[in-house]
């Protein structure tokens, strides 16, 4: 903790606003200890495969047991934690506008995407907060956040996914949502839109926004977000093998039964954002 925010904590005359700012602090610094102990292990696991060392000679080296360095492996999140940033995080999913419901109401779809994805980022060791997009699709995210929302729900996302050099949505002035590969023009429709109700395809991305970054997961239709959700939760490891910490995206496809995924694959494979 620097001091200077330690001392705009304590210069705090409001009681109520000191104690609010002392939890999000401690909430901050606690995410950066799990993710100082995700790199830890990264870095034990990296000594002992790329330099050939033993357990023992890197517990040694740092001044631990061989023991305690068995037990970071063991406790310590993945490095696929990062993929999505150190945390606090922010899971917003959109209100979506009803004629007698101006406030807006939640797709099940969304919020059972958003239930699975809490799951996941709750295991890599993430205080995840939730939001809800208000109808007006305003909002201002903070550092490390994930949308499980599409660019006709927000312009937020909108402007994300138009930092992404390689795919982009369009509905093509017809109202029909696609995802197309920019240096191709290949459309990638969902097989909603054409008859296929049990399968749909969905936008992943790690992508720049404003001065930060945004995770971006977004369905041609809601059903799609889930089965993107599924296919983080299986793949995530290989992900973050392939693509680290940079800024990318890919597409999702999913077949459903019930409205639960059975099959997902990547049919536009993960790619960096140069």
């Amino acid at each position: 903790m620097s001091y200077d925010e330690f001392d705009r904590v304590l210069a705090e005359p409001d009681p109520l606003r000191q104690a609010r700012a002392a939890t999000e602090l401690m909430a901050l610094y606690q995410q950066r200890g799990v993710e100082l102990a995700r790199l830890r292990k990264e870095a034990i696991t990296r000594a002992a495969d790329e330099h050939g060392m033993t357990l023992t000679a890197v517990a040694a080296e740092l001044g631990l047991s061989k023991g305690r360095i068995t037990q970071i492996r063991q406790t310590a999140p993945g490095p696929e934690r990062a993929v999505f940033g150190v945390g606090p995080l922010t899971l917003a999913i959109p209100l979506r506008a009803m004629p007698d419901r101006p406030t807006g109401v939640i797709a099940a779809e969304d919020g059972n995407a958003a239930q699975q994805m809490t799951e996941l980022l709750t295991r890599l060791q993430f205080q995840v907060h939730a939001f809800q997009i208000p109808t007006t699709g305003e909002w201002d995210p903070p550092k490390d956040a994930v949308a499980i929302c599409g660019p006709k729900s927000s312009h937020v996302t909108a402007d994300a996914i138009a930092s992404d050099p390689y795919l982009t949505f369009t509905d093509g002035g017809t109202g029909q949502w696609t995802i197309r590969d920019r240096e191709s023009a290949e459309v990638l429709e969902s097989p909603m839109d054409t008859g296929k109700t049990d399968s749909d395809v969905a936008y992943v991305g790690r992508l720049t926004y404003e001065s930060g970054r945004l995770f971006v997961i977004a369905g041609v239709h809601s059903l799609g977000s889930l089965g993107a959700v599924a296919y983080l939760a299986e793949n995530l490891p290989a992900i973050y093998a392939e693509v680290g910490v940079a800024n990318f995206s890919m597409v999702v496809r999913s077949s459903f039964a019930d409205g639960a995924p059975t099959h997902v694959e990547a049919i536009y494979p993960p790619r960096v954002h140069t």
